[in-house]
């Protein structure tokens, strides 16, 4: 299998997803420094970028209310052109993306991870339409690449989405909180795998944070120790 990999490889050699160069990687090293570097100081919960004078700091709105989940990750912010890569893997059903962004958030957790890393990771649910739909969660294609690179279990089972929802983006921030209420339970079968344990969320894109929280509220609900979220892109205040 191996060698029929690199043969493949050799073959068809990898092509940088923005550029088109060939590379070895999934995004050649130049366009990974100049389109997908992010400001190294963050609200160590949310994930959101602080000024420089604030780098040690949470940022206000985590003091104001304090999330259900405990940390975030991301790999890059939600603008040009990791934008468009986000809407190529869920429109143009470009998987082999999916395993870039993989890639890129396993350097994000590695580089900037504090603390005992996760005992499982969970994909964000679709819901039931949006999954026939699409015909695979985005989430999950990530999440299905980055588990063996940190050597954590996937539980792509652990949480069920019961109805589909509107897009947290095409809201104001007021009704994001009610559209995703009730929406997310997690597995019966699964309970005994939460109680107790740290357990990291994945998913493409965080805009305020609304739906992993509401999901880190559930987790922690069953018993859930404590929750992280690791995310491709991460939507930049005022944005």
């Amino acid at each position: 299998m191996l060698a029929l990999r690199t043969t493949l490889n050799y073959l068809l050699p990898r092509h940088c997803h923005l550029c088109g160069d060939v590379c070895k990687e999934s995004v050649c090293a130049a366009c990974a420094r100049d389109f997908l570097h992010i400001n190294p100081c963050r609200c160590p919960i949310c994930g959101i970028e602080l000024n420089l004078i604030d780098a040690r700091n949470i940022c206000g709105q985590c003091l104001k209310k304090t999330p259900y989940f405990d940390q975030t990750i991301v790999a890059t912010d939600y603008l040009p052109p990791a934008d468009e890569l986000v809407h190529r893997l869920k429109f143009g059903h470009q998987l082999s993306i999916a395993s870039m962004m993989a890639d890129l958030l396993r350097d994000a957790v590695i580089e900037r991870y504090a603390g005992e890393l996760p005992s499982l990771l969970a994909p964000v649910p679709l819901g039931p339409s949006r999954l026939r739909e699409r015909g695979f969660n985005q989430a999950q294609e990530i999440t299905r690449v980055l588990a063996p690179q940190l050597g954590i279990d996937l539980a792509p089972r652990l949480l069920l989405r019961l109805r589909d929802t509107l897009p947290q983006s095409s809201l104001p921030f007021q009704q994001r909180q009610a559209n995703t209420r009730n929406v997310f339970v997690c597995n019966l079968e699964l309970l005994p795998r939460i109680d107790g344990q740290h357990i990291a969320l994945v998913d493409d894109v965080m805009t305020t944070g609304t739906t992993l929280n509401e999901i880190a509220k559930v987790l922690k609900r069953h018993g859930a120790r404590q929750v992280s979220n690791f995310v491709f892109a991460r939507t930049p205040r005022h944005a």
